[in-house]
């Protein structure tokens, strides 16, 4: 029986939904029966699609077997997407093997927040996904394919994908993850590292060497951030082969799921009789689902961004309430870094996602009623893969591996999944305290007051933070500078914490899915460029954040309050190409509803 909470959430979802949920499926009925397919091409226009391929041009031309478009963010720059080298040539043998073709309709950019953080570049990343949306929309657009597989796993890049693609949601779809890199140094070892960097007490030297040990082949990165929640919500969503999201590269297992997943693309198109299109897939249930997941996992604040933009991509209108409400039901049950001490590669051996998805439909906390691209529906997440011989197998996982990684929900790590929304004459913000110690949930210190990260750490060194502090770093929002991670932030931050003093962070901006144990009230909303009440903080009053009461707020006169004029905001930054996303930063909305600037254009 599904979960009271989980339902009472879900019939809020649809009902705010109605209008926009059928419009967007009107959409879709309208391109599947009218839209621009390839029995409507002209011949020239069909040769110029056909004139790249020798070995397929007989078959396209016939017209038999579904052409499946490839969307790839391969690049050898980002270890996660550095795997995908093979894939198409790979790809386009498993399709013939099922009588269909298949084509690289197009690439999109995969930038690696790992790479810049802390610098200018982290200023496009968020706008990233919106022009991946655009890419993946331009790859399609061409009207030649009944299908598509999506190549990507990071950050932006697979909300990007989802967001592009779901204005085509009248073709059926399967995401393809390349797995993640074995692991390397453990986190906290390399979050020691970073902490004594930060003191003075490790070399440039020795930090780099860390670093490279812990990121050092192809696959994504093995904490729990933002590219392995994807994965995560990719699966609880039904748009993998089940349990695909954390088999590591270069296995034979890897390979068969996405040969798997090819021909499965094949059997799922219009002309077949088990027609699963992505707009049906990607309903209501499933974003509850993908909500859900995060919570369960203790995943990616980026995702209070993403699932909001995802959702409306396809007519769906979550707010930042649904995940508060779905937060005080849904139990913790996994423990990954930042939220504990295993990486992900020891969560898939402990059980992974197939028993988190059978343990969370056993206990009513995901809907098992929605479709998948799997002919087993959502039941069939809950199973392992694995070779049998040279078969591609799937089995029950079992019991928990490991109980400090996984947990039953019956005898979770925690009843609630972990995230709260802060309300108060501050703003609207979002705090992740799953892994912070609960002696460190209500912090109330005087603030100290920043426009830029970096002049946080400069103040750090110079030894300005050594006392209780709440740090409120403002004109971070999408419409300042387009949110960038403040993840340079958490090394001091952390310090500051470990050497006595009660700490936290208030930001309009984001932090990264790495963050852990230091409170941080982010997505502070309205955002200060936006006249926000974050620009009325001044160093010296006294801030509260209070995770249990669910309050942020400065502890300020109402009256001074009330007539206390905003801070001005700080010139736009040019360089690194910024100047060229004013259009995205002068667009995006408010971070509760995905901040971006492609979805506000259109309307939705």
């Amino acid at each position: 029986m599904l979960n009271a909470a989980v339902a009472a959430v879900t019939d809020r979802i649809v009902e705010r939904s109605r209008s926009t949920r059928r419009a967007y499926l009107d959409l879709i009925d309208r391109e599947r029966e009218n839209g621009i397919r390839r029995p409507n091409l002209g011949c020239a226009n069909l040769a110029h699609a056909y004139a790249g391929t020798d070995e397929d041009r007989e078959a396209m031309k016939a017209d038999r077997g579904m052409n499946i478009g490839i969307v790839t963010s391969y690049n050898d720059m980002l270890s996660a997407h550095a795997v995908y080298y093979r894939y198409p040539e790979q790809m386009k043998v498993w399709a013939r093997e099922a009588g269909a073709t298949a084509q690289v309709a197009g690439g999109v950019p995969a930038m690696c927040d790992g790479v810049t953080q802390g610098y200018p570049g982290m200023e496009l990343s968020l706008f990233s996904r919106d022009t991946i949306a655009l890419s993946t929309a331009v790859a399609l657009s061409h009207g030649t394919f009944e299908g598509a597989a999506l190549l990507g796993i990071c950050d932006k890049i697979v909300p990007g994908l989802l967001m592009g693609a779901l204005r085509f949601g009248h073709l059926p779809t399967i995401l393809i993850p390349g797995g993640p890199m074995p692991t390397g140094l453990p986190n906290k070892a390399k979050a020691a590292v970073r902490e004594r960097y930060a003191v003075g007490d490790a070399s440039r030297e020795e930090l780099l060497d860390a670093e490279i040990q812990a990121y050092h082949g192809k696959g994504t990165c093995t904490f729990f951030g933002t590219a392995n929640t994807n994965q995560m919500m990719m699966e609880v969503m039904g748009l993998h082969m089940p349990g695909s999201a954390f088999v590591n590269p270069g296995t034979k297992l890897r390979q068969e799921l996405t040969r798997a997943a090819v021909h499965r693309l094949t059997e799922i198109g219009a002309r077949g009789d088990d027609y699963r299109p992505l707009g049906w897939c990607v309903d209501e249930k499933a974003i509850v689902n993908a909500a859900v997941g995060l919570l369960a996992t203790g995943g990616s604040t980026n995702h209070l961004l993403h699932v909001p933009a995802i959702a409306r991509a396809a007519g769906v209108i979550i707010d930042w309430e649904d995940f508060d409400r779905l937060s005080a039901a849904v139990p913790l049950i996994a423990r990954v870094y930042p939220n504990g001490s295993a990486d992900v590669n020891a969560f898939e051996a402990a059980g992974g996602m197939p028993y988190v998805i059978r343990e969370l439909i056993g206990s009513g906390h995901l809907h098992a009623d929605l479709m998948t691209v799997s002919p087993g529906g959502m039941a069939s997440f809950g199973e392992k893969p694995m070779m049998d011989g040279e078969t591609l197998a799937w089995a029950d996982p079992g019991v928990s591996g490991d109980e400090t990684i996984l947990r039953s929900p019956a005898a979770p790590f925690s009843a609630d999944g972990g995230m709260r929304i802060l309300q108060g004459n501050i703003g609207r913000a979002c705090i992740k305290v799953s892994a912070v110690d609960k002696e460190r949930w209500v912090v109330e210190a005087p603030a100290r007051v920043f426009n830029d990260q970096l002049d946080v750490l400069e103040a750090f060194k110079a030894g300005e933070l050594e006392q209780d502090v709440v740090v409120v770093v403002r004109f971070q929002g999408p419409r300042a500078n387009g949110m960038p991670e403040l993840h340079k932030l958490t090394p001091p931050l952390g310090v500051l914490q470990n050497r006595g003093f009660k700490v936290a962070l208030v930001t309009d901006g984001r932090m990264s899915g790495a963050s852990g144990k230091v409170p941080c009230a982010i997505h502070c909303s309205p955002e200060a460029l936006l006249d926000g009440a974050i620009g009325k903080i001044r160093d010296g009053d006294r801030i509260r954040v209070d995770a249990v009461a669910g309050t942020v707020d400065a502890l300020v006169d109402a009256a001074e309050w009330a007539a206390r004029p905003l801070a001005v905001a700080p010139p736009a930054a040019t360089g690194m190409g910024r100047e060229l996303f004013g259009m995205f930063r002068s667009l995006a909305d408010e971070a509760e509803k995905g901040a971006s600037a492609v979805l506000a254009g259109a309307g939705l």
